[in-house]
């Protein structure tokens, strides 16, 4: 398969209308190319391509930095000489004065199809941006290796924040080009916009559905996003940022993972397979030991679980990571009514909500754990209405 990158550096009617134009950017260290070579040098290559800026996004063009809130620096390529301005540093949005440095800026991000993954809001800003200032915007298009699946609910009207850019639930099961086009229709933007799409991607074929597993190389997208199976976990344990469990940020397998030195890792499973064993469908749970190098529980033995979605016990369609997580939080209320479960600390830039709230978009999840008294179809009432919607909705803007 071609993704989009690969098809505009080797179809040159494609490239034809950026003659002439001043060409930006956005991309970080997983924009490369079918043989490894990152996009802006792969498009520095082409001679009928003037590059004339490049942009970061979290984590920065180089995908420097680990963590939530830890700012990149605008810099010069010190090898094409450009400014390489940061959409995570003094500002998120492109400023005037980086709009002016460009006719058309293409956007090639590896997504994980999650609405909180923050490149999805950095999109759209940009789409924003573009409308203001009459810049025209191109998506070079990438598979989501979430695929098409859906989960969780809706985001909230007034719960908007960098990761959380619209009414959306939490795995969309959209590539980027495809959301750009939603971005436009709902937001109503009127801006030049282009997909430069892939060829061959298949998202409903195992093994991969969704990412080209023997095809293409993985590439972190970002510092703890190492493989696959993260990121078909990510739409569940992502909410682990948000509690004062340790999401396994400081061992090999962030995000896989949820523990803390003071669980028992084996009755939360126990208690997980009781209270909702429909949810665990699709994967296996295995109880581990593991030591975080940094961040949460550092240098401390902890208790945990990890989520295992790479045998072939995996079941694309019947995983639900969201539900999941939300069961193991569910298992360790009623395992430990007291425990201190939700991290009370900035998250994104949102500094008056909790941040579990802020990542779900609201504060149905919150609510539904800490209720003595709900069921599993308490929340099944508050997701699978949702869920329907946006599968209807996001129809007219599939391209694949």
């Amino acid at each position: 398969m071609k993704f989009g990158i690969d098809r505009l550096i080797s179809e040159p009617e494609l490239r034809a209308p950026l003659k002439g134009k001043r060409v930006a950017l956005l991309a970080h260290p997983a924009s490369v190319t079918a043989d490894l070579t990152h996009s802006l040098d792969a498009l520095a290559a082409c001679p009928d391509i003037t590059l004339s800026a490049a942009f970061g996004p979290q984590h920065g063009m180089r995908g420097d930095l680990q963590d939530n809130m830890m700012e990149s620096p605008d810099f010069t390529d010190p090898r094409l000489g450009i400014p390489v301005f940061s959409l995570y540093g003094e500002v998120r949005r492109p400023t005037g004065q980086a709009m002016e440095t460009f006719d058309v800026i293409l956007v090639d991000m590896q997504d994980l199809g999650c609405r909180i993954y923050t490149f999805v809001t950095t999109l759209l800003y940009v789409l924003e941006e573009a409308a203001k200032h009459g810049k025209a915007v191109w998506v070079l298009d990438r598979p989501n290796p979430a695929g098409r699946p859906v989960e969780g609910t809706t985001l909230l009207p007034g719960w908007e924040s960098f990761v959380g850019a619209g009414p959306m639930p939490m795995r969309h099961g959209m590539t980027l080009g495809e959301m750009g086009h939603w971005f436009i229709d709902h937001f109503k933007l009127d801006v030049e916009y282009r997909v430069i799409e892939m060829q061959g991607w298949l998202p409903d074929q195992g093994p991969g559905y969704g990412w080209p597993l023997g095809e293409r190389s993985w590439i972190n997208p970002s510092p703890n996003a190492p493989n696959l199976s993260m990121a078909r976990a990510y739409a569940g344990t992502v909410m682990l940022e948000g509690t004062s469990l340790s999401e396994g940020r400081g061992t090999t397998r962030p995000l896989e993972l949820f523990g803390a030195p003071d669980i028992d890792a084996r009755a939360v499973i126990e208690e997980m397979q009781a209270f909702a064993p429909d949810w665990l469908k699709g994967c296996r749970l295995r109880e581990i030991w593991f030591e975080p190098t940094f961040h949460k529980h550092v240098g401390t033995l902890c208790h945990g679980v990890q989520v295992h979605v790479d045998d072939p016990a995996y079941d694309h369609a019947a995983f639900q990571p969201w539900r999941l997580q939300a069961l193991g939080f569910k298992a360790i209320r009623r395992l430990y009514p007291d425990y201190p479960l939700w991290r009370d600390f900035p998250y994104e830039y949102v500094f008056d909500k909790l941040a579990i709230d802020v990542i779900n978009g609201g504060p149905g999840l919150r609510q539904w754990v800490d209720d003595a008294t709900s069921m599993p179809g308490d929340l099944e009432a508050l997701a699978g209405p949702d869920e329907r919607a946006w599968i209807e909705a996001r129809k007219r803007f599939l391209l694949y």
